[in-house]
Formats: structure tokens, sequence, C-alpha cells
């Protein structure tokens, strides 16, 4: 069953990558472990983190949500076990010999994101459907991961590091625009019982925290660490904290599935508004504005979007247990540990051992309790 739909091999991934690469990372920096890699070490983690954990989560939503967008067929099968070869390969590929051309190497790991792109495509315009659009991220991940390769090939690391911060741009803008969908739609039908409605959302607002938020990644590519940066995250992290200021955060707080999605959404305007601290007066406490956006916003959002559609799409009851309410978490202690450990005064190597603890604790115990449903036929019998 485990090919039977697309959350399931793309979040089984997602979920491997993230307990894998962690600790691999940790083991390096704070055990002095050497790793067979072809690139430094700090641009091997980023780049898997966004091109492994990242795009096997964006996948498998994607893959999940097309066909319930556009009314049509799921995506099943062969197709399925060829995007997860892909993944594979690219995952395998910063270990290739240093005989292998490096062309051979980004190949191999420029492949998955077009493929999956490939099969959103079809459904998407024949349907016409307004989210056609989202193809093109994908397309836009993938130019990032290619001048990523480029600049490797080329002994420039700089770039290679500029470029990974340009891909955390646009993971935030797509974080944005399906946030910005499920968070008041998960917490509207959640709170409904309650009495409790949501206000409703202002244009002005939207438009601004979108734009903004899309602007940063031209000035990142640019521009990075300029007075324009800054002003721009000051912006975009004051948008989006009047934005989910108006979703009733503190209503959610005996519900873990939803209480997640708030937590995972709040990372953003911290992420930016610290990012706009550090460059605007090179704060020390700011300096890991970074790791809001990734270790706490992506992730976070995407260990709630992976906990919830794998339960709703194997026919099974919208509630988590204990431990998976411990992974959220442990999950929150690495990302704060993380962010702001460093600057508390703790010796560098062990911010990121206790980090990558917590971190691996919280996608362990993901993989403990999702691993079987994902692998299982639906709970209600059904196809997919």
């Amino acid at each position: 069953m485990l090919f039977a739909y697309g959350f399931r091999p793309n979040f089984l991934a997602a979920g491997l990558a993230a307990a894998i690469l962690v600790p691999l990372w940790a083991a390096s920096i704070a055990m002095g472990v050497a790793l067979p890699l072809r690139w430094p070490g700090a641009l091997w983690h980023g780049h898997e983190l966004l091109f492994g954990f990242v795009a096997a989560a964006i996948a498998g939503f994607l893959l999940t949500a097309v066909p319930n967008w556009t009314g049509q067929r799921g995506f099943g099968g062969r197709p399925l076990i060829l995007l997860a070869s892909l993944w594979l390969l690219g995952r395998l590929a910063p270990f290739a010999p240093a005989g292998v051309p490096d062309v051979l190497v980004a190949l191999a790991d420029l492949s998955f994101l077009p493929a999956v792109a490939a099969l959103l495509a079809p459904p998407l315009f024949r349907a016409r459907n307004r989210n056609t659009p989202l193809l093109g991220v994908l397309v836009a991940l993938t130019l990032c991961n290619g001048v990523f390769h480029w600049s490797l090939a080329h002994a420039d690391a700089a770039l290679a590091q500029r470029w990974l911060h340009v891909t955390v741009s646009l993971v935030i803008i797509l974080t944005t625009v399906i946030g910005g969908r499920i968070v008041p739609a998960f917490t509207s039908a959640g709170l409904r019982p309650l009495g409790v409605t949501l206000r409703p959302s202002l244009p002005w607002l939207e438009r601004l925290t979108l734009g903004s938020t899309i602007l940063i990644v031209p000035v990142e590519a640019a521009w990075p660490g300029t007075l324009a940066a800054g002003l721009l995250a000051a912006v975009a992290g004051g948008a989006h904290l009047v934005r989910a200021s108006r979703w009733k955060s503190a209503h959610t707080r005996g519900a873990p599935l939803l209480w997640i999605l708030h937590l995972g959404y709040w990372w953003i305007p911290l992420g930016l508004l610290l990012k706009a601290t550090s460059i605007l007066t090179g704060a020390a406490f700011a300096a890991f504005w970074l790791h809001a956006l990734t270790a706490g916003a992506m992730a976070t959002l995407i260990l709630a979007v992976m906990t919830r559609t794998s339960l709703g799409h194997t026919g099974r009851a919208l509630v988590v247990g204990l431990p998976i309410a411990l992974a959220y978490g442990l999950l929150t202690a690495a990302a704060l540990l993380r962010v702001f450990g460093a600057a508390s005064g703790l010796d560098y190597r062990i911010v990121i051992a206790a980090a990558a603890l917590a971190w691996t604790g919280a996608f362990g115990v993901f993989l403990a309790v999702y691993a079987p449903i994902l692998w299982a036929p639906r709970a209600d019998g059904k196809a997919g």
C-alpha cells in the first residue's frame, strides 16, 4: 500500500530524511565524524534539508492535494515508485566518488522536482485550476538547485550558500500561500462547535503579506544582508504577525492538530523579524534567524501537515495521542535551541547536539507512529 497514494511514500521519505540527516550532521560537528561527501558539510546539510526533507514533504502534499483540487484520480503505483527512486538517487548523489562528473551528480539530484511537476501539470491544466501557479514554485526550486550545483562546480561556496537562502525564501512563499488557507480553514472548522468564529480576512493584509514575502526572493538573490533586505524582512514579518493574530491561536490549545499548525505559522513572523533585527542592528540573539524559518516554521508545519493528512487520507479519526504531542514538543524544543541556544552562552557543539537529539526524537516518534499507517491499507477499507 505504500505507493497507493502520493502522500504515503513521500511523507515516509521526509520522515526518514529528517531522522537520518540531522544526526549525521550533528555527529560531524559535535564529534568530528568525517562524512564521505563531495561538498562542504554545511552546504550538504542545508541542501539536504531543503531538497531532501522539505522537497519530499512538498511533493507528498501536492500529489495528494491536486486530485482533491481538480476532482481527478489520485496518483499511485509506478509513477510514485519512479519518484521515490529519483528522490533516493538525489540523496545518494553527494556521496558519489570524486571521479563521477559534477554534471551527473547534478542531474541525479535535479530530476525529482521536475518529475513531480510533470505529474501534477496535466490535471491542473485540464481543470484550469487556480493552484496551477504553484508549478512555478517547483520550477523555481529546481532553478535554485541548479545554481547551487553550478556554484559548487565552480568552487563558489558563498554563491551556493546564497542560493540556499533564496530557496528558503521560496519555501516560505509556499507556506504563506498554503498556510494562509489551511490554518484558518481548519481552525474555523475546529472552533465552530465551541462557538468561536474567526475574523474575516482583510484583502489588503493578504496582498501585503504575500507581496512582501515574494519580494524577499529577488532581494535575497541580489542584495542579501543589505538595508533593503532588513527593511523588507521587517515589513513582511509585521504583516505575517498581524495575519496570524487574527486566527485566535489561543483557542486551539486543547487540540494538538490545530495548535501545532498555529505554532508552525507563528515561526514565520518570528523568523522574519529576527532576520530584520540581525541585519539592521547586528544583535547576537537574532543571528540564527534562518533556523527560525527552517527548523521552526518549515519543519513544524511539515510535521503538522504530515500527521494530519496521513490520518485523514487513511480513513482515521483526526486525533493524535500523547506520543505525537510529545513529538510536537520535541521539535519545538529543537528549534528554540537552534535559534537561541548559542546566544544564551551555551557551547555551540552542545547546542547542535542537544537540538539534534530533540529533532531526531521528534521525527523518530513520527516514524514509529506513522510508518505503519503509511504502509497499511486505509482503516475504512477504501482505496488510496
